[in-house]
């Protein structure tokens, strides 16, 4: 049974789950992270030109890392728990930097495939350990640690295309190989975090507790947030540039602008940490959700568009960290709520591609804020609905 499974936390168990070296050195790996998942974009193409791929093929790069990834996460749930946490986030930073050496070296394009997707299982496999552990290591101050640790992708989603800006896409393989070799340095720092570590804190507590059978509908509405709000970032973040040059703005501004759009999600969860100790996951993912859809529907007046889609930037960067705290009061026992969740955002950043563009073929460009606003919508009345169900009864 799964209760058995689970180690409670208590005052009796000593030390903290991680040590100070051990939370700078997470963040480095979630920077590593996000350079990774930048890379592949600006890369493509010098993919292109060495292995002779259409745009469609040299797109598949980045899939193979996100199906690599959900299975990362789903391994890491299967072994939480059966080995420690330390062999389990050694055996990720290992795997995501035999990757990219892998992706960097490969001699053809099925080769780098393989390879990035071994990569992404590493990949999945620190995004569920180090979100699983942050949720439950730091009491009160969770929601907060959460925050700043996604914040420091956002860093390295940043720094992955200015790397590559810099020394040219044509050298990907040794940006790839350095990459790989930053990993190597985390493995010395994992002594600081405790080797076996409960997966729930605590009873549930003001705001949040669902028992029976309204515990599968409050994941499954989890799941369905971070799908949507998921697809929402991967939609601003692809198709911004094409609709504020579709409304009449240069490329130049266009492509400024989407960065700033970036920057803003990484600054918002900075932002968010200190609020998240004084108030509720509830009332912030509300707040976000509500901001995130104003800014959109604001994004559908041209003159107020680059600065709408910063906004959308600034409120949807703390819904992921936000909600894993949150999902662990509400379902304190149900260990595999957040590999779902976690594995369901892989896939709602695959599926928002395809799904937003046959959309956009059907009403045009120019809707693109507008469709992404009712998405938005729905992510709000998710909330709503999550709030009233996870009350304390």
């Amino acid at each position: 049974m799964i209760e058995e499974r689970v180690a409670r936390l208590s005052p009796a168990q000593p030390g903290p789950l991680f040590s100070r070296t051990a939370v700078v050195a997470s963040c480095v790996g979630f920077v590593l992270m996000g350079v990774l998942q930048a890379l592949y974009g600006p890369a493509i193409p010098a993919f292109r030109a060495e292995f002779g791929l259409a745009p469609s093929a040299a797109g598949l790069g980045l899939s193979a890392h996100f199906v690599g990834g959900v299975a990362g996460v789903l391994l890491s749930d299967r072994l939480y728990g059966r080995i420690g946490n330390r062999h389990i986030l050694g055996g990720s930073y290992l795997l995501m930097g035999v990757g990219a050496a892998g992706f960097a070296l490969a001699p053809a394009w099925p080769a780098a495939l393989a390879a990035a997707l071994v990569a992404g299982v590493g990949f999945g496999g620190i995004d569920y350990g180090l979100n699983q552990l942050f949720a439950v290591g730091f009491g009160d101050r969770s929601t907060a640690m959460l925050n700043i640790l996604h914040a420091h992708f956002g860093i390295g989603a940043i720094l992955g295309p200015a790397v590559i800006g810099a020394v040219g896409s044509e050298h990907y393989p040794a940006v790839f190989l350095v990459f790989a070799l930053a990993n190597l340095p985390l493995l010395l720092c994992l002594r600081g975090v405790r080797s076996r570590a409960p997966v729930a804190a605590r009873e549930p507590g003001p705001g949040g507790g669902v028992l029976g059978r309204s515990l599968g509908s409050v994941i499954a509405v989890f799941v369905v947030l971070y799908v949507l709000h998921v697809g929402i970032e991967a939609g601003v973040g692809g198709w911004e540039p094409t609709h504020l040059e579709t409304v009449g703005y240069g490329a130049g501004v266009a492509a400024t602008a989407t960065s700033v759009y970036w920057l803003m999600m990484t600054v918002g969860r900075f932002l968010v940490a200190p609020l998240a100790l004084r108030f509720s996951p509830q009332t912030i993912i509300t707040v976000s959700c509500a901001g995130m859809t104003v800014c959109l529907l604001a994004a559908t007046v041209p003159v107020l568009a680059p600065y709408a889609y910063a906004g959308v930037g600034l409120f949807i960067a703390p819904i992921f960290p936000t909600g894993l705290p949150w999902l662990n009061r509400a379902a304190p026992r149900a260990r595999r709520a957040g590999a779902l969740v976690i594995a369901a955002s892989m896939a709602g950043g695959v599926a928002a591609g395809p799904a937003l563009g046959k959309a956009i073929e059907w009403s045009g460009v120019r809707a693109v804020p507008l469709l992404l606003c009712g998405v938005s919508a729905l992510c709000l009345a998710a909330t709503l609905w999550l709030i009233r169900a996870t009350r304390s009864r």
